[in-house]
Formats: C-alpha cells, structure tokens, sequence
C-alpha cells in the first residue's frame, strides 16, 4: 500500500539518523503574530549555545525595508517538539540586525535587561492566557449559532458537555503538547463566555515566563491550524454582555513570599497605582474594549485593589490575606499582551522601583 502524507509525518528516525529538525520561531512586526521556520542541524542539542544564528526576511515580516530586509535570529529557548518528537527542537529567538543591535520589535532584550539587574529578586510570574476558538468560515465563536447568540453566560465556565463546552479536543491536545515540550503549563479551564478557553503558564522564573507564554501561543496556533480553527486572541471578540479575554499577571518575589511579605506586597501595589496609565498603555491593543468595569474587569478609567475581588485592577488571594505573604495578580493586561513587556513591567514598578525609591530616601 502506498504511504500517506499522515504516514510520512508519523515516520521514526532511523536510528542512525542524528541530524535533528530544529524549528526557530520568533515575534513578526505586529507585536502579535509569530513566525517560524525549520531547519537541519547535527544533534542531539543539548543547549541554546550549541545553536548557530540564522536569518530572514524582515521586510516581509514588517520589521525591515526591502533594500536592507536581512534580519538575524539570536536562539534563546529550547523546548521538546512534540509534533516531530524525538530529538527535534523548538527554539524561541529573538531579533537582530546584521550589526548585533536588537531591532525595533525586540521586546524581550529591554526585558532581560529588567530582570538581569536583580536576580536575586527571584522574580515568579504566573499568566493566566485566556483565548477564543472561531470557526473558520464566519469567524464566529465555536459552537455559537451561525450569525446567532447562545443562551446566556452561566454554565459555560468549567462546563462540561456537548451544550456546553466546545473545543475541548484542541485544549487537551494543547495541554498535552505544553508538558511534552517543557513548558510550566499549570492548568486550564473553559471559560465564562463559551468558545472561550484558558490556559496557565508557571510559575516561571523572570525572562522564561515571556519565553514560554509565546511557545505555549506557538503550539496552540499550530494545533488549531491543524484542526481548521482560527486562534483569536481578541480582548472583547464579541460585543455585548459577553466577558473579554485578558492574560492575568500573577507576580510575586522573594521577599513577598517570605515572612514580612504583606508588606512588600501593599508597597508593590502603591507603585503599580502610581503608573497605572503607562502600564495600560502597555497591556495589549484594543484594552479599552474590555476595561470598561463589568464583567469581571475594573475600569482603565481608575486603578484600584482588593481582596478576592475580581472587579478591580490588582487582585490579593485569601490565602495570601491570611498568610501576609504570597503573591499578587494584575488583572489589567488583555490576551493579546506581550508577555515580555507586560512581565518586566510589573518587575520594573513593583520591585525595581522601591529599590530605587528607597536608595534615593537613603
């Protein structure tokens, strides 16, 4: 019998075969869209200095003109590929120019920076990527009627069943696909509006968290490819009395975890109040279509805090109330954030900043 083109993907390496399939992908011009490319190289690879840099086109990507579009690949992460498996690699890259100079839409190299000046802050982030499947055709949300409403928000949030929840073949296959790759993928849950998912990454360790969110967005928009379904990482996809979708920031250091956290933490969140309005301009495109003070969202208008409250702009656990230490989530960025500017930025202004404020009191 002839093979198939799901033979030929399904295909073992011979097991003399130690060339590896190495796939670089990295953030195109839009600040949302992701790129990748494979290619061969001798392996197994063990780490990211072992990978060579490559290039490719930036004027093709928005992020180069035409007459000087060389742009060079700098490989970062290394992640388990689970579409080809074995010794087959993702690697997450970032941008430069043929002089070494990070490009323009370069987001993680500031944000490293960020974290490099206090590592021994041991700054944790937990994102919480909520996300819409739509059917392809009409682009409407899955399981909606065509051109319809379903019934009203209610049963959808962690349901289960036919009338309730769609898309849960692409979720578990994503769920799984997180684990195999080495990503700190630490739950999911369907959503409040249906057709609407989430999934959790961390906690992660400083710069890893940006990494890892845009692997885990990588395999999500490969697997709905796959599946004939469009990714739609929208903040308010439907209008209406609908819930948006946001990328919730959960962000703690040492010191908030540690005894005397509480503390650390209430300064934290004085600092995050003080630049409320460059942390909005920064928390993802479209915002203000979701920040409007319902459904689950405080208003862009106004910063505000509190406990268990998800109304506000920085939620306070109970747990952590009842401990006085823990962590603190910013519930403010939209899904389509960019995990390496929102994640520096809450370090920047809750951390970075009492440093700074402090050594200057001093």
């Amino acid at each position: 019998m002839a093979a198939t083109v799901d033979d030929l993907l399904r295909l073992e390496m011979p097991a003399d075969e130690k060339r590896i399939i190495a796939e670089y992908i990295w953030v195109g011009g839009s600040g949302v869209d992701l790129r990748s490319k494979p290619r061969t190289l001798p392996g197994p690879v063990k780490s990211v200095s072992e990978l060579p840099k490559w290039n490719y086109d930036g004027s093709s990507t928005g992020q180069a003109p035409g007459e000087d579009s060389e742009v060079i690949l700098y490989p970062q992460a290394i992640f388990r590929d689970p579409f080809r498996g074995g010794d087959n690699i993702l690697v997450m890259c970032d941008c430069y120019t043929p002089q070494g100079e990070p490009i323009p839409t370069n987001t993680r190299y500031a944000a490293n920076k960020l974290f490099q000046q206090a590592l021994d802050t041991e700054p944790w982030f937990g994102l919480e990527q909520e996300y819409t499947l739509l059917e392809k055709e009409h682009k409407w949300p899955l399981g909606w009627p065509v051109n319809g409403y379903p019934g009203a928000q209610g049963p959808y949030y962690c349901g289960v069943g036919a009338d309730k929840a769609w898309g849960r073949r692409i979720v578990d296959a994503h769920y799984k696909a997180c684990v195999y790759a080495g990503i700190t993928i630490s739950g999911t849950n369907g959503e409040v509006m249906p057709g609407q998912w989430e999934f959790q990454v961390g906690p992660a360790v400083g710069i890893a968290a940006g990494d890892e969110l845009w692997v885990a967005r990588y395999l999500l928009e490969r697997i709905t490819e796959l599946e004939g379904v469009i990714l739609s990482l929208d903040p308010k996809p439907v209008q209406g009395d609908w819930n948006g979708a946001g990328c919730h920031c959960n962000f703690s250091t040492k010191a908030m975890r540690e005894d005397g956290g509480w503390e650390v933490i209430m300064e934290g969140v004085k600092n995050l109040e003080l630049r409320h309005k460059e942390h909005i301009k920064a928390y993802g495109e479209g915002n203000e279509r979701r920040l409007t003070g319902r459904h689950e969202t405080a208003s862009m208008d106004r910063f505000s805090w509190a406990v268990a409250s998800r109304g506000t702009s920085v939620r306070i656990g109970r747990d952590t109330e009842a401990k006085k230490k823990g962590y603190m989530e910013d519930r403010r960025p939209a899904s389509n954030m960019d995990p390496y500017v929102v994640t520096s930025l809450v370090f920047d202004t809750s951390t970075l900043w009492i440093r700074y404020r402090t050594k200057h009191i001093q």
